[in-house]
């Protein structure tokens, strides 16, 4: 028999919300954490700037447990989501607050007018196409090179409408 203090913790589900100048400290201390790679803290108030309703935050326990950044981008033949940037911290993985953040901004992303999301994830990162696999994305193709380091990044798409 499962004591109580032996119980898994339930995952409790963060609240969504616009990003905003004063989280961007939280956010680069995420950033930090998860990507060699990391952009800086101006990079975030640019985007900030650039993307005030494709901004989210996910907030837990009374803190920035994650955040999502989007940007709408027209070809001139479409109109669509491109995840720009995202990452949950460490501590709070596991308790559905990626799909949260990635759910909440393809809405968004719908309310926008755009017909899918695209972003782009590296060749090795297999954990995080799983991921992306689940909620509907699908292989389109690589682009050789694309990281700083040389790795290719696959670009995968999920299409709300045809």
């Amino acid at each position: 028999m499962i004591k109580s203090r032996d119980a898994i913790p339930p995952k409790t589900p963060a609240q969504i919300r616009r990003a905003g100048p004063a989280d961007v400290d939280a956010i680069y201390a995420i950033e930090v954490e998860a990507f060699v790679e990391a952009w800086d803290k101006q990079t975030f108030a640019e985007a900030l700037a650039y993307y005030p309703t494709t901004f989210f935050v996910a907030v837990c326990e009374g803190q920035i447990a994650g955040f999502i950044i989007g940007a709408i981008e027209d070809t001139g033949e479409n109109i669509y989501g491109h995840i720009c940037n995202f990452a949950v911290s460490s501590q709070f993985r596991g308790r559905g607050i990626g799909r949260q953040l990635m759910l909440r901004t393809e809405h968004q992303f719908a309310l926008e007018l755009a017909t899918g999301s695209q972003l782009e994830v590296r060749e090795s990162n297999i954990p995080a196409q799983k991921f992306y696999r689940r909620l509907g994305y699908q292989d389109v193709f690589f682009v050789g090179g694309y990281y700083a380091n040389g790795e290719d990044a696959l670009v995968m798409m999920k299409w709300f409408r045809f």
